[in-house]
């Protein structure tokens, strides 16, 4: 069973991905949620806080659905699996939600102060969710780095153009690329003889 901090977590979250951040206050979204503004500090302590958990907790369900897809996974998979993981979030179900997380992941990179720690323990889980997804030659924190900046880069270019398309191609580009340098990785040519 659900306490009533996780419930309105859920509340919060529902709220804001209605009606995003701007003119972001505690009364609106207390009366939306139905609590009062007092309550929400009772349990959050402060905005920031309340933000950062909300933030925390949308990280924590997105990465329980990337390890649910990594287990869900076909031997050997036909769709490279950042590519199904773009479809997914990308999709219209998930879209919303995704944009809403990088909304708040911009808005706490502007307070590095406030929201550092999280920002930094937020890259790291993700680092060591990505790292052991990548094929053998690549699995190194370098390669789960770039994946991860790849995808959000992308991410924030929809956001910003709506251009689904193009950004698709953009990350198929950046697939092929990385299976290109797999590819000779695994086989590299002799040294030419003189």
């Amino acid at each position: 069973m659900a306490t009533r901090k996780e419930e309105l977590l859920d509340a919060l979250i529902r709220y804001l991905q209605r009606h995003g951040l701007a003119d972001l206050s505690l009364r609106p979204m207390a009366a939306a949620t139905g609590t009062s503004a007092r309550l929400l500090i009772f349990h959050f302590r402060s905005k920031e806080r309340l933000l950062a958990e909300v933030l925390a907790e949308m990280h924590a369900r997105l990465q329980r659905s990337f390890a649910e897809q990594l287990a869900a996974k076909p031997v050997p998979r036909r769709v490279p699996l950042l590519r199904a993981f773009w479809d997914w979030a990308v999709s219209d179900e998930n879209y919303d939600y995704h944009r809403l997380l990088y909304q708040l992941q911009i808005l706490a990179a502007q307070n590095p102060k406030t929201y550092g720690r999280y920002l930094k323990q937020n890259s790291m889980s993700w680092l060591k969710l990505i790292q052991p997804a990548l094929p053998p030659s690549q699995r190194t924190a370098a390669f789960a780095t770039l994946y991860g900046a790849v995808f959000d880069g992308l991410f924030i270019e929809l956001m910003s153009t709506g251009d689904k398309r193009r950004v698709t191609r953009s990350l198929e580009e950046f697939i092929r690329l990385v299976q290109t340098h797999a590819a000779s990785a695994a086989h590299p040519r002799s040294a030419p003889k003189r």
